[in-house]
């Protein structure tokens, strides 16, 4: 299966922001509900752009499955976000104006993504992520972040996301000269909490 190219926007429009962010949403969930954590995160001055997954999910399994299982609807899901983020550019925006933030299955997505085509980006936002793949490839990761700040969170443990798979991608992001911040949170349930949006604000959007 592939994805239909669908996109839905909120925020400033897009000919009036000078800075835009790619709001990636989690497993089962929509592009409308990725869009409703706008409020909290103190973004007025933002374009928001919310690919939607065909049937809510990004991929079908677990981002630590074999990728073979997970085709071609990964492939697919990471050129929808690569379509995005070309179309942003040739409407005027420059890599430093643009902004990702995924939660869970769209955080991981993201990751893949940033992470295979690193810039110097606004900034990354990763609530409970890591880079996908039974086994992490690190050849495929390329590119410069040049101080891009990224954060990721999770939970210790989570049921999707085990704190070594963030810690592993910690290091790629590093070596591709991100400005990495990882938070791990003892017994947090699967969710995004105010001090995580809080650290977001401060560390990513301001």
């Amino acid at each position: 299966m592939n994805h239909a190219h669908k996109v839905v926007y909120g925020g400033k429009l897009l000919k009036d922001a000078s800075k835009v962010l790619i709001m990636v949403h989690g497993r089962g969930a929509s592009a409308e509900s990725i869009l409703s954590l706008a409020p909290h995160l103190d973004i007025s001055d933002f374009a928001l752009v919310a690919p939607q997954a065909t049937n809510n999910t990004w991929y079908p399994y677990s981002f630590m499955a074999p990728e073979s299982e997970n085709q071609p609807w990964l492939s697919s899901a990471l050129i929808l976000l690569d379509s995005v983020v070309v179309d942003l550019r040739q409407k005027g925006f420059a890599d430093k104006d643009i902004y990702f933030l995924g939660f869970s299955q769209g955080a991981c997505l993201t990751l893949e993504f940033v992470a295979q085509h690193a810039a110097a980006f606004g900034g990354v936002i990763a609530f409970t992520g890591g880079v996908i793949g039974e086994q992490i490839v690190e050849n495929k990761y390329q590119g410069d972040f040049n101080g891009t700040p990224v954060f990721i969170s999770t939970g210790d443990p989570d049921p999707h996301v085990p704190v070594q798979r963030v810690l592993d991608t910690e290091k790629i992001l590093k070596k591709l000269h991100a400005d990495v911040q990882v938070k791990i949170y003892p017994g947090r349930p699967h969710t995004i909490t105010q001090d995580e949006i809080d650290i977001a604000k401060e560390f990513v959007l301001k």
